[in-house]
């Protein structure tokens, strides 16, 4: 996994929840794996509106290869937000890898169907 960069805004980034990240993370290794063009920003941030209830987000930027991954929760609990955030971008990076076999698998029909045709 690439090096990220975190940031807290109205909230303190404890050492923990960096670790707890960063394995979550380290599960999608996955879906990068040798690409060397991978930045990851993550946001912890205390929604300061209300006191109880849902006031911990976490935002994850992920560019892998010039594309734009991102994700966000918020949750009762920054640990909560974090499962929620890697279940999104479980879920995305799923889809575009999906997407980009099918379109590979279409241009190779295409290619040969047009061998055929000569």
């Amino acid at each position: 996994m690439p090096m990220i960069n975190y940031k807290a805004t109205n909230a303190e980034v404890d050492p923990q929840l960096q670790e707890v990240m960063d394995q979550k993370l380290a599960s999608l290794e996955k879906y990068i794996g040798d690409e060397t063009d991978v930045n990851c920003d993550v946001e912890f941030e205390k929604v300061t509106a209300s006191q109880s209830g849902k006031v911990h987000r976490v935002t994850v930027n992920l560019w892998l290869a010039g594309t734009l991954h991102r994700a966000e929760a918020t949750e009762m609990s920054f640990e909560e937000a974090i499962d929620e955030v890697r279940n999104e971008l479980d879920k995305e990076l799923r889809r575009s890898r999906s997407k980009q076999d099918t379109l590979m698998k279409r241009g190779g029909r295409a290619l040969k169907k047009m061998m055929r045709m000569e």
